[in-house]
């Protein structure tokens, strides 16, 4: 796979979604914050992933208008949380997200998590969004087979995207397989396992072969595996650092010892076991 900085993934309905992005959850010093998302611009990042639970929305939309590049060359993404759930409530948090931004639209808008009795009215007004051209695709997050099948059962436009955490301990294989049969794009969250990758021999041993760091073989491996990918850091170095996966490629063997570190171990909650 041919792939650069610039590679997108082609969505259901035709919109190019970079494969490559930063990830801010957890950036909550408006300091800190502003200044690795204008880093991580001007280092060539093509996409923001952010959401209203973040609360750093308000510092997305500082960081773009700061930087050199042009707000439609961008790809912000943000997501309905979920005490916002429901289908009115959730096109006020759509609208409440937007004016945070300073942005009159937006790129791609998830369902954060599955939450019961209301997460298929919450797609049901992202659909409403995307019908008005507020937002150029949608999506889900979170979701697991059974939730995809209920909105599917129903929706008028299918979810695009379904951002999941994903990494080589959690490679979510029959999940990743059911969403390609819909081609629905599989975004990955906490890639790098919050850190618990970064002491595997194997990993270490395929990183030495190639004189990159372990994060940095994770992240191209996440790209191989034709996932898009949002790791995340706040520290201007690292966020150079993980874009500099560009210039190697991971053999198929390397691939399969890495699909073989597999343990179904999750850094997070389990999609079934959310509350609001």
């Amino acid at each position: 796979m041919d792939l650069t900085i610039n590679s997108t993934k082609t969505l259901h309905n035709g919109v190019e979604m970079p494969r490559f992005g930063l990830g801010v959850y957890k950036m909550t010093d408006k300091e800190a914050a502003t200044e690795a998302m204008t880093t991580a611009i001007e280092a060539g990042y093509k996409a923001i992933d952010t959401a209203t639970i973040y609360d750093n929305e308000v510092e997305v939309g500082e960081a773009v208008r700061n930087s050199s590049v042009n707000r439609e060359d961008l790809f912000i993404t943000s997501k309905v949380w979920n005490t916002d759930q429901g289908y009115d409530e959730t096109l006020r948090a759509f609208e409440a997200s937007l004016k945070r931004l300073g942005f009159d639209y937006l790129d791609l808008y998830l369902t954060h998590w599955a939450i019961e009795g209301k997460y298929v009215d919450t797609y049901r007004a992202i659909q409403r969004l995307y019908d008005e051209k507020l937002v150029r695709s949608i999506g889900v997050s979170n979701h697991q087979q059974h939730h995809l099948e209920k909105i599917l059962a129903t929706a008028n436009t299918k979810p695009m995207v379904n951002q999941i955490e994903l990494h080589p301990q959690l490679t979510q294989k029959p999940l990743r397989e059911y969403c390609a049969a819909n081609d629905i794009a599989i975004t990955s969250w906490s890639p790098l396992a919050r850190g618990r990758l970064l002491e595997d021999r194997v990993l270490a041993k395929i990183a030495a072969t190639h004189g990159k760091t372990i994060a940095q073989i994770v992240i191209r491996w996440h790209l191989q595996s034709d996932l898009i990918v949002i790791p995340k850091s706040v520290t201007p170095s690292r966020i150079k650092e993980n874009a500099q996966v560009f210039d190697f490629s991971l053999t198929q063997e390397e691939m399969k010892m890495i699909d073989g570190l597999n343990q179904d171990w999750r850094s997070g909650t389990h999609p079934d076991k959310i509350k609001v």
